[in-house]
């Protein structure tokens, strides 16, 4: 028999979620058998799979020791890492970060270790508030993304509970977004709010964006204001109302304005000789719009945070 006992950062999920995370040598259809035929206990009871673990719950599990005998976590790469990081603002729940163009957040299909989340863990390892042998089933992870090309602000959770939460305010659009990026031609409007819907097609990896519904599409809202003109090329501040693949370089280019630099949805090949190895775009400014402060994060409420401006590559042309 094994005994789990359930830590602050597995508290909160349900038995077989958790389940799947602290034992992965254990089939999936083997785990719901073991606790129907009462071969997985909490609290020596008889377990149900979607019942919520409690901080100080121990689970009993009457199955054999080869689920188990898996490698042990090597702690060595992490230690090895030097920790690349721009970080903002750190408290004990979460992390900012500027993430720079070029920068993946996490490993894509071939597998690449040099990603942003690696080297989070790397830096809360080397300082003694992540030690992945003591945790069963939570990591350090990331709860925004931002493409690979695009720079800006990525926040952390250093805790299960700050992952929680600030994964619930981010799926209520509890946080507001702002960028800055630079595209082709001057907009007419200085300053709009632009609707329309977003079809997404991920074998391409591209999205469609469309002024009438198409089947299977998205409806996106993206609000934009002229900062300054440089000759036949403009910056904008813009705000993300819907939050979709591609949205801000979608949307632009399809009013006429694609960002500089952008080979996806513009034509780069001048620009690649002006230094523009990436989208002019970047999450420069973070705002923290929690309905209510009654969480492990309430008081982020009402924070602003931003990246200074000559962090931002591409303003050296419009200064």
């Amino acid at each position: 028999m094994r005994i789990l006992k359930i830590g602050k950062n597995d508290a909160g999920q349900r038995l077989d979620k958790f389940l799947t995370k602290a034992i992965k040598g254990m089939p999936l259809s083997f785990l719901y058998k073991s606790i129907r035929t009462k071969k997985i206990k909490v609290n020596r009871a008889r377990a149900k799979e979607h019942q919520i673990l409690s901080e100080g719950d121990e689970i009993q599990l009457f199955i054999k020791d080869e689920f188990f005998d898996l490698p042990e976590k090597d702690m060595s790469a992490l230690a090895a890492i030097k920790p690349k990081l721009s970080i903002i603002y750190e408290d004990e729940n979460i992390m900012l970060l500027n993430k720079r163009p070029g920068v993946l957040v996490h490993e894509d299909t071939e597998g690449g270790e040099n990603t942003l989340i690696l080297h989070v863990k790397a830096y809360l390892h080397q300082k003694g508030e992540y030690d992945p042998a003591l945790e069963q089933s939570f990591a350090p992870a990331l709860c925004n993304r931002i493409d690979r090309n695009t720079g800006g602000i990525v926040v952390a959770a250093k805790n299960a509970e700050a992952l929680r939460v600030m994964n619930e305010k981010i799926k209520q659009n509890e946080l507001s977004k702002l960028y800055l990026c630079a595209v082709h031609g001057v907009p007419r409007k200085k300053e709009d709010t632009l609707t329309g819907y977003l079809l997404k097609d991920s074998a391409a990896n591209l999205v469609r964006v469309s002024d009438t519904r198409l089947a299977g599409s998205k409806h996106i809202i993206t609000k934009y204001r002229v900062l300054r003109e440089r000759g036949e090329s403009a910056l904008l501040e813009v705000e993300l109302v819907t939050g979709r693949t591609h949205q801000i370089r979608a949307h632009l280019s399809h009013i006429g304005h694609p960002l500089l630099g952008d080979g996806k949805y513009g034509q780069n090949r001048a620009e690649r000789m002006r230094g523009y190895k990436h989208q002019a775009l970047y999450a420069y400014r973070l705002r923290f719009d929690f309905v209510d402060r009654d969480n492990i994060l309430g008081y982020l409420t009402g924070k602003e945070f931003s990246i200074p401006y000559e962090d931002v590559w591409f303003l050296k042309d419009f200064s």
